[in-house]
């Protein structure tokens, strides 16, 4: 998709309505259904978090930034994921979590960054976090710089790709919820993106495939 049309329709994608559950379910995996409710993690106190969905132009179409995280102690080490982390105490809001982590983590400025709509909120589990997700614009190619102890690779996901059906999979994995599952993901060049950020991509998916319906 150029980027030029994909432009065209943010208007219409800042104001469409989110999905959050029925979008989530989609690629949720069985195991992790239960979990989704408020009344299962209120009481945990979960640690904030934020993440950002960046698209920008590349060639003159759209892509979506995808990070591949490094090998590191913790339960996310060597996955797929958004740029984004955990608040900290000098930011003023959940926003500027998101666009504060993107400049460290790839690079990018939040000056170069326009945002256009906040996503649901998600809780991980097995990290006891709520993660805020929001969508980014840049509206000029960009040069990622990936922080060589966070970020082993970004990926760059053409939005023609991400909304095609062919992208989506299903895999058989070992996680925090059962020894072998199976899982929906999406397939992403030959890394597999799954869990909470898979679930972050099916909303986003479903509100930008809306918007684009009239």
């Amino acid at each position: 998709m150029l980027f030029t049309d994909f432009v065209k329709h943010l208007p219409k994608i800042e104001k469409e309505s989110l999905l959050s559950r029925d979008a989530h379910i989609k690629m949720a995996p069985l195991e992790r259904i239960s979990y989704m409710d408020e009344t299962h993690y209120l009481d945990k106190n979960p640690k904030k978090a934020a993440v950002l969905m960046l698209f920008y132009p590349k060639n003159e179409t759209t892509h979506l930034a995808l990070i591949v995280r490094n090998s590191y102690p913790g339960v996310h080490s060597s996955q797929i994921g958004f740029p984004g982390g955990k608040v900290e105490l000098s930011d003023a809001n959940l926003a500027e979590t998101a666009l504060r982590e993107t400049h460290e983590e790839v690079g990018i400025a939040p000056h170069q960054i326009q945002l256009i709509k906040t996503f649901s909120e998600i809780y991980i589990p097995p990290s006891n976090f709520l993660v805020a997700p929001f969508m980014g614009v840049a509206h000029e190619e960009l040069t990622f710089i990936p922080d060589p102890t966070e970020v082993k690779k970004v990926l760059e996901l053409s939005v023609a790709d991400f909304l095609d059906e062919q992208i989506l999979t299903k895999v058989t994995m070992s996680t925090s919820y059962a020894a072998t599952i199976e899982v929906p993901a999406f397939q992403v060049d030959k890394y597999v993106v799954w869990g909470a950020t898979a679930m972050m991509m099916s909303e986003l998916k479903e509100v930008i495939k809306n918007a684009m319906s009239y």
